[in-house]
């Protein structure tokens, strides 16, 4: 995508810089600050170019705008995107440190609009780094601090939406029902083991030899990365990249649902519209994997316990269960029934916000 397309977005602030010394390039863009502060993770990867990462930032800030939204948290949307010059494991650990040192200026300029956490290829420990020049940093180090990561919460709320999804569409229970996870990573391995647990039968997909070596050992099913969209399964969990789900792949997914961890699943409107027409429910990813936000904004700055936050946590089921109430009545897809949920909040507390002052 060329720069001129990426930069045709209508949230409110995109910020870029680039590093001639490490060949970073760097994007943060505010999505929308009408709840609150935005907030949203900062991934780093490689790009095709520079417009493609502006882009993806953009998407990002956009769901997490509706994510904090359909959660009810008092922030608003944002992203960080690190275009990096190599794969993040072949980086020289004073290479990485600078990038981190001059993304923590990035944010530090924005004076608190902008607070950051762990995202793809980002952890405890690089948010610590981040917290030696700037405070607006979620996802410490609990030595430092902070919540840890989030990884675990995450999972937990896409697993509660997991069996919410599963009953709704008349399946009963996980128990015995085929759950194919796509991405192996802290939270893909998360939903794998609590949909085991519940007694499903897990198969996995991945391009990493330990992970898969893991789910060997555990007695999941292996399934080759060009045999996913083609794999029947109960559940097809997306826990990788985004852009899983586009139009053909959509009319040709042999699942009952789709119910993942990834960001923007969908790459496109009408997938979600074949989706709908197929009568495979999908699970809005923006409300799926919540259970992130509600750890570290729950626990770093509204102060909650670690039973508030399992229990808001938790009722990621009720919410989803709502969003496709709102779909069955509205006649429109679950993407956009979630949507209209979380503008409704928006809108809701806006107003609330105004008639205070």
């Amino acid at each position: 995508m060329s720069l001129d397309d990426a930069l045709r977005w209508d949230g409110e602030l995109t910020v870029t810089r680039h590093d001639r010394e490490t060949g970073a390039f760097f994007v943060i863009r505010l999505d929308s600050t009408r709840l609150g502060p935005a907030a949203g993770g900062t991934r780093a990867a490689q790009y095709a170019s520079f417009g493609d990462a502006v882009t993806d930032a953009g998407k990002l800030a956009g769901a997490m705008t509706l994510k904090m939204a359909v959660s009810n948290l008092p922030m608003g949307g944002g992203k960080s995107v690190i275009a990096l010059p190599a794969p993040r494991k072949d980086l020289a650990p004073e290479t990485w440190n600078r990038i981190l040192t001059i993304h923590a200026e990035n944010i530090d300029k924005l004076k608190g609009n902008y607070w950051t956490g762990p995202d793809v290829n980002t952890n405890s420990a690089d948010m610590d780094t981040l917290n030696e020049t700037t405070p607006y940093v979620f996802g410490r180090s609990p030595e430092r601090g902070g919540a840890g990561s989030s990884a675990d919460n995450t999972a937990l709320g896409v697993f509660e939406a997991m069996k919410a999804t599963v009953h709704y569409r008349g399946l009963g229970s996980l128990a015995g029902r085929t759950v194919l996870v796509q991405g192996l990573g802290a939270v893909g391995s998360g939903i794998a083991t609590l949909a085991a647990a519940a007694g499903a039968r897990i198969l996995v997909a991945d391009t990493d030899s330990e992970r898969l070596a893991w789910a060997l050992q555990l007695g999941y099913t292996i399934i080759g990365l060009d045999e996913v969209l083609r794999t029947p399964c109960d559940v097809f969990a997306p826990c990788a990249m985004g852009g899983v789900l586009d139009s053909s792949a959509a009319a040709n997914l042999p699942a009952s649902a789709v119910v993942g961890a990834a960001n923007n699943i969908l790459a496109d409107d009408q997938a979600g519209v074949i989706l709908r027409e197929r009568d495979i429910l999908y699970a809005p990813d923006f409300v799926t994997n919540a259970g992130g936000a509600f750890h570290l904004v729950g626990h770093e700055v509204l102060g909650w316990s670690t039973d508030t936050v399992e229990e808001r946590t938790r009722g990621i089921g009720d919410t989803i269960a709502e969003v496709y109430g709102i779909s069955e009545s509205a006649e429109t897809t679950t993407d956009a029934a979630a949507r209209i949920l979380a503008r409704q909040r928006i809108d809701s507390a806006s107003l609330v916000s105004t008639l205070a002052k």
